[in-house]
C-alpha cells in the first residue's frame, strides 16, 4: 500500500488551519501545518461576503454571487498548493476531516446578522470541502464541540491519549499550536482510519 497522508482543517471565516499527518493511524506523523486562504486579502469583502458592513447583512444578489465566485476560486486554487506541498513526499491523500463551529442551516435563523454568520459558515465549509472532491478527497464534517467523542470513538484511544499525542505533533513542527491547529490535527488523525 502507498504511503498515504490524512487531512484536517478547522474551518474559520475566509480561511482555515490545515494540518496533514502521515499514516498510518496507528503511528501517525506530523507532516505540514498551513494556513489556507479561502477568500482573497486583496478584496476584503470576499472574507464576510453576506455581510454589508458591521452587524448588517448583504442583500445585493449580485455581490453576494460575484463574492461566492471569488471564494470558490480562492479554495481551489488554494487546495492544489497545499496538495502538491513538497512536504507531503509525493504521498496520497487518503481522506479529510472538516471541523466546523455548525452546521445549522441558515434559512431556519431569523436574525439577519446571525444568518449571515451562518450562510458564511455553510459556505467556507461546502466551497472547501467542493474543492477537495474535485481532487477526488474525501470529507467529513464534524462540529468542533462533538470532535472529542467523534476522535475517541474513530480513533479508539482515550481523550487524554489523544490530546498529548496531538501536542506532541505541535512539538514536531515547531511554531505557534493553539487551539485551531490541535483541532485540525485531530481530524487529520481521523481521517487516517481505515473505513
Amino acid at each position: 500500500m502507498p504511503a498515504s497522508f490524512g487531512l484536517g482543517f478547522r474551518v474559520k471565516s475566509g480561511y482555515a488551519i490545515a494540518v496533514a499527518l502521515g499514516g498510518p493511524s496507528t503511528s501517525p506523523a506530523p507532516l505540514v501545518r498551513s494556513v489556507v486562504a479561502l477568500s482573497d486579502p486583496k478584496i476584503h469583502e470576499t472574507r464576510q461576503p453576506y455581510h454589508d458592513g458591521f452587524g448588517t447583512a448583504q442583500e445585493n444578489r449580485a455581490t453576494i454571487a460575484r463574492l461566492i465566485s471569488i471564494v470558490q476560486r480562492c479554495a481551489r486554487h488554494s487546495i492544489d498548493e497545499l496538495l502538491a506541498d513538497e512536504r507531503l513526499g509525493g504521498r496520497a491523500c487518503r481522506a479529510a476531516g472538516l471541523v466546523v463551529g455548525s452546521v445549522i442551516d441558515p434559512a431556519g435563523v431569523g436574525n439577519l446578522h446571525i444568518r449571515a454568520h451562518a450562510n458564511e459558515g455553510r459556505l467556507f465549509r461546502t466551497t472547501l470541502e467542493e474543492a477537495l472532491r474535485a481532487k477526488g478527497v474525501a470529507c467529513v464534517v464534524v462540529v468542533e464541540k462533538k470532535l472529542a467523542v467523534e476522535a475517541a470513538k474513530t480513533l479508539r484511544r482515550s481523550a487524554a491519549d489523544i490530546k498529548g499525542t496531538v501536542v506532541e505533533f505541535g512539538r514536531a513542527l515547531g511554531g505557534p499550536w493553539r487551539a485551531e491547529e490541535k483541532t485540525a490535527a485531530t481530524a487529520a488523525w481521523m481521517a487516517l482510519v481505515p473505513d
